[in-house]
């Protein structure tokens, strides 16, 4: 069945609309950044670039790391752009753009994000590497699809519970990382439950002048327990990028650096360096 225009629409030579990509310009290990310029950050690495692409604050570099094909992809922040970005790449993968049909092969992705994070366990360091074994949203994306078989119910129930959480808020969702990325990329690096929040300030607990809803929250998230999990950490994009990686076929990963505690309140204030740290031992275990 043709997809029509109206639902996924192009740019005027073919590429997909937002992130501007052909086929043939996507190579199936990607690392997702949500800094558009931590891109050339990470190509400055590759033995070779072929390809520079930009589309607003998405920007693409394919090319090879000792012999391997990767392309470096900025997302922006937030989940919402991770519906975009997703669904865009596993379509640049598994659709005939020209034709408008999905293709009689899946293609699969391996896609691992790169970013920043606070923890949310007190033992947690600054400059410390956590792998998101698990990637739990309070963002709302995945309820749009059907995610079913795929969710953690006994760990989102048990969540649910120990929280309280309050019905006015989206209800959350859990979906695991790529277990053979998990052991290949971060098997020295802390693992946990990572959530996505639909925000940096609020929506993370954080008060600056407007009072907050759920002050009580990060607290509760904190103390939560299941069968040895643990919240380590809140960002704004892992959990749409498993998520939507389960519902499409893909393998994801997220890797973050610590930059703060927000249980002890430390802030790492240069961080760049343990950056390009991070980077490079990605692309090196890809």
């Amino acid at each position: 069945m043709k997809i029509p225009a109206s639902e996924l629409p192009l740019q005027n030579d073919g590429a997909i609309y937002h992130l501007n990509l052909h086929a043939e310009e996507l190579a199936d290990n990607i690392i997702l950044v949500g800094d558009p310029g931590r891109v050339p950050m990470i190509s400055d690495m590759f033995d070779s670039v072929e390809l520079k692409k930009q589309n607003r604050e998405l920007i693409t570099h394919t090319g090879f790391y000792k012999g391997k094909r990767v392309s470096a992809i900025s997302t922006g922040m937030g989940t919402d752009n991770i519906d975009i970005v997703m669904t865009e790449l596993d379509a640049v993968a598994n659709i005939d753009l020209r034709e408008r049909e999905v293709k009689s092969e899946h293609r699969t992705l391996n896609m691992v994000r790169i970013g920043t994070s606070g923890a949310l366990q007190p033992d947690i360091e600054c400059g410390s590497f956590v792998a998101s074994a698990h990637g739990f949203g309070i963002d709302g994306v995945l309820q749009f699809y059907d995610y079913r078989d795929l969710n953690e119910d006994s760990l989102v129930e048990a969540f649910v519970q120990h929280t309280g959480w309050n019905d006015r808020l989206p209800y959350p969702y859990c979906t695991p990382a790529s277990e053979e990325l998990l052991q290949r990329i971060g098997h020295d690096m802390i693992h946990g439950v990572t959530i996505s929040a639909p925000g940096f300030f609020g929506p993370q607990g954080r008060q600056v002048r407007a009072q907050l809803m759920y002050p009580e929250l990060n607290r509760k998230i904190e103390s939560f327990n299941h069968n040895g999990l643990t919240v380590t950490n809140m960002e704004m994009e892992c959990s749409a990028i498993y998520g939507l990686s389960n519902v499409l076929g893909h393998k994801p990963l997220t890797v973050c650096l610590i930059i703060a505690n927000r249980v002890t309140g430390k802030f790492l204030d240069d961080y760049h360096g343990l950056m390009q740290e991070l980077c490079k031992t990605v692309l090196d275990r890809f």
